[in-house]
């Protein structure tokens, strides 16, 4: 975070004179009370609180002791007014109750909290619209965002790119930073794996239109098809969510496929219990894999084969590349993209292909 002023104020009081003892409570304890009892200037205090690894390790030691023994607490408006830092970085998901995001959300507020910054959860309702309504009318309460798996069109995101700083998860936009799980390499792996086991007819279950790693996935199990020879189909796109389980397993039986590719998890968790009702056999007639290995992913019945992601630390990622570009603002065009690995992590939904369909 930047440097505070000189007079930036906080719980506690100063002591008289160079020692911490005989601590008063008459008033908040300031920096420069700071710099009076470990002999350096208010600067360096301020440094030292802020941005510790410009400052020499001993003395960085010896301030952030006093200023624990001082019982020194930031004051947040006293430096945003000098600095024009809020110390508040937002985090905007498309679904809150989606499991995939807790993982991010833990990240990020890890790496925030560690660096003095407070997490602000935004809740976009998978709605482009509304992404772009909250972040414009939270702008002057923010440092950042972090947008993940934002809905806005292209042109959208640039523009406000250059409004405010920020970074997306899952979204790759030529001038915006971002960090991408790779799932569509990920699906490349989930395709060999059924291949492997027999599987000619696959089909894909889509998700929104909208999600830009809904797209992005679907050309990575094209091309995959394309080197093995076969030509897959697509079913949907379905609603984001579990309730979407049922459409799109009546829609794989109907297609008459042998094993699915899911959007997400989600999607493949709700369709375990239609597959059940129609008297289906998962593996034995269909073969089911799922995207983002979220909670309760291996404890469903049966336990899902699904693309694994490091979700916690693209949460951590991005939140440090945003406050890199803080703590070094540019006006050049920004292109940054970190690419974290997909594993797929076989459980019991895929098996070999039947001899025939099952029963529809």
């Amino acid at each position: 975070m930047g440097s505070g002023p000189p007079g930036e104020t906080g719980s506690g009081s100063p002591g008289d004179g160079g020692g911490t003892e005989g601590v008063r409570r008459a008033r908040p304890v300031t920096i420069t009370d700071i710099a009076r009892v470990t002999g350096v200037v208010p600067s360096t205090v301020s440094r030292a609180l802020n941005k510790p690894g410009r400052v020499n390790p001993a003395t960085r030691d010896r301030i952030q002791a006093a200023a624990r023994e001082l019982n020194y607490v930031p004051n947040s408006q006293a430096r945003a007014l000098i600095s024009g830092r809020t110390g508040t970085i937002a985090v905007l998901v498309s679904d809150v109750t989606n499991p995939f995001y807790f993982g991010l959300i833990r990240g990020a507020q890890q790496r925030l909290k560690a660096t003095g910054y407070a997490q602000l959860l935004i809740d976009t309702e998978d709605s482009g619209e509304h992404e772009a309504e909250m972040l414009h009318k939270m702008r002057r309460s923010l440092d950042g965002a972090i947008l993940a798996a934002s809905r806005l069109p292209e042109g959208a995101l640039t523009t406000l790119a250059g409004e405010i700083p920020l970074v997306t998860v899952n979204r790759n936009v030529r001038g915006v930073q971002s960090v991408v799980i790779d799932t569509p390499t990920g699906i490349g792996l989930a395709v060999e794996h059924l291949v492997n086991l027999g599987h000619r007819d696959i089909v894909y279950v889509a998700g929104p239109d909208t999600a830009w790693s809904n797209r992005a996935r679907w050309r990575s199990m094209c091309a995959a098809g394309e080197r093995y020879g076969h030509r897959f189909r697509q079913v949907g796109p379905f609603p984001r969510g579990r309730r979407s389980g049922t459409a799109a397993a009546d829609a794989v039986l109907a297609a008459g496929a042998t094993a699915c590719i899911c959007f997400n998890d989600l999607f493949a968790i709700g369709m375990l219990p239609r597959l059940r009702e129609r008297g289906v056999d998962v593996p034995g007639d269909l073969s089911v894999i799922g995207c983002d290995d979220i909670f309760g992913a291996d404890f469903c019945h049966p336990p899902l084969t699904t693309l694994t992601g490091p979700i916690e630390q693209a949460g951590e990622v991005a939140v440090a590349m945003l406050l890199a570009r803080l703590d070094e603002p540019t006006t050049e065009p920004v292109r940054r993209t970190v690419i974290l690995p997909a594993t797929l992590t076989i459980r019991e939904s895929t098996g070999p292909a039947p001899d025939r369909p099952a029963a529809r």
